[in-house]
């Protein structure tokens, strides 16, 4: 069994946290950690040796100190993955109020036997002695999985096989996310050019309740409609406005699973004028609408 991974929560703020461990076997762990208060919450952690660690902000902002002169912060809806097969790495956790962060960690073997068809980079046996460490904007359909862990309510027997389908389901989307061909798109060859259109994929998800249209788009990013089109689309795998809208439907999801707002309420909040309109995008997208889907988690 792999020993939990954060060890301890310092004694002055362990009530004001709240740290559940969901599923543990000798290949894995899962885990949730809530600061709830107004007041940072503290923990000490490690990267063991030849464990793989995932850890996914939800919500707030984390810092990872690695000693007195290196530290790394995690804000919402990014994760960090480390691997280090050389020792463990003792670090502290900060955590500012009203974070949230599901923690992963598998074993080198155990996520190797997921993957022996098509071994993952550092899986392969030239790599197996490399360091490995990523920065990722967790995708929304992700975002959607990760943020269940903390509104699902299940009966005792259910809860282990639960939740290790979502250890699976959750390493699989993370390492079925498509990566970037810039050979494929001519545009894309410029990093500048992508880095235009990450920007306008960030403003046009801060600006979801009323997004600008494509030729606005287009000038905010410094882009022509074409480039951005084109390469957004081979970026993402998506429209422009079909990443939007699958966007909307999975925050969507997010706040019906709080159970705080009822269907206008959401519709309205991700940028529907006609509730209509929602419930048929939303059952287009999940094969049930809006009303059944929250009337089925309580």
């Amino acid at each position: 069994m792999i020993e939990s991974e954060i060890l301890t929560l310092e004694e002055k703020n362990t009530s004001k946290s709240d740290f559940k461990t969901l599923f543990e076997n000798e290949e894995l762990t899962l885990q949730i950690v809530e600061n709830q208060e107004e007041e940072w919450v503290s923990l000490d952690a490690i990267v063991k040796q030849n464990i793989i660690h995932f850890y996914f902000c939800l919500d707030g902002t984390a810092t990872f100190a690695f000693g007195p002169h290196y530290s790394r912060q995690i804000e919402k809806q990014h994760n960090y993955f480390f691997y280090n097969p050389e020792k463990d790495l003792p670090f502290g956790l900060k955590m500012a109020p009203k974070t949230k962060l599901v923690t992963l960690f598998i074993t080198l073997e155990s996520l190797h036997k997921l993957f022996t068809h098509d071994a993952l980079p550092f899986l392969k046996p030239e790599n197996v002695k490399t360091k490995f460490y990523d920065e990722r904007e967790i995708p929304s359909h992700l975002y959607v999985v990760l943020n269940q862990l903390f509104t699902i309510t299940l009966s005792p027997n259910a809860e282990r096989l639960y939740y290790h389908g979502k250890v699976l389901e959750l390493l699989g989307l993370y390492f079925s996310e498509k990566k970037t061909d810039t050979e494929s798109c001519p545009f894309l060859n410029d990093q500048e050019t992508v880095r235009k259109i990450k920007h306008a994929k960030e403003y046009l998800l801060k600006h979801m309740e009323t997004p600008p249209g494509l030729k606005e788009l287009s000038k905010i990013a410094g882009l022509n409609e074409y480039q951005l089109k084109v390469g957004f689309k081979e970026i993402y795998g998506n429209t422009v406005f079909g990443y939007l809208v699958n966007h909307k439907l999975d925050h969507a999801r997010v706040l019906l699973d709080t159970a705080r707002f009822q269907v206008n309420e959401v519709a309205y909040q991700i940028g529907y004028t006609n509730p209509s309109h929602f419930i048929a995008a939303f059952k287009k997208k999940f094969g049930i609408t809006p009303k059944k889907y929250l009337m089925s988690k309580h």
